[in-house]
């Protein structure tokens, strides 16, 4: 079976990302936004989500590093959605529930063709790392949107942000690599089309 791979670039005014992804990898990747802790949550997904993920990404980071987050979720998705293409034989749905210490956040994904986020992560500082907590709810909505995606993310419990949000980025991962992986025949639609 042909490996399902998609070389991506986005280029703004604010932004300049170039991504190498393999849906059907082994959890290899190479990443560098310039922004320690979010490199370290993308890592997850890549080593969770089964793929091979290169990732080089600059931006400008004033006021603070929302527009390259941002825009990194939309590369991921776009890259995602065009990756699938008509999503023939996918599981389409993913689930994962990974606790890290304390903390637990599920995620549930569904690749619909109908973009939408629910997030629940109780963040009680204003960093996570050295990001904003609010642009990792903006990274999940970039990636939703773009991916065409469905994407809902509930604590189950804990109190460390950074373990909440860890837990969330590795249940990601995990939900990707189930919904993307082949497991029926056709398009997993009633109405025959994603």
């Amino acid at each position: 079976m042909k490996k399902r791979t998609k070389k991506y670039k986005r280029v703004t005014k604010e932004t300049n990302i170039s991504l190498d992804l393999c849906l059907d990898g082994e959890g290899k990747y190479k990443i560098d936004t310039g922004i320690v802790f979010f490199d370290h949550m993308l890592t997850h997904i890549a080593k969770h989500g089964g793929l091979n993920l290169e990732l080089k990404a600059a931006g400008d980071k004033i006021p603070d590093y929302h527009h390259l987050i941002e825009d990194v979720g939309i590369a991921l998705g776009e890259s995602f959605n065009e990756a699938l293409a008509d999503k023939k034989g996918i599981n389409r749905y993913g689930f994962a529930s990974c606790p890290m210490d304390e903390a637990q956040v599920s995620v549930s994904l569904d690749f619909s063709g109908r973009p939408f986020l629910v997030y629940d992560l109780p963040l009680n500082k204003k960093k996570v790392g050295d990001i904003d907590e609010d642009t990792v709810e903006e990274f999940f909505k970039a990636f939703a949107g773009s991916a065409s995606a469905t994407v809902h993310i509930h604590t189950v419990c804990g109190k460390n942000p950074h373990h909440l949000v860890e837990s969330a980025f590795k249940s990601f991962g995990r939900a990707l690599k189930d919904a993307v992986k082949h497991g029926t025949k056709g398009i997993p639609s009633t109405k025959g089309v994603l």
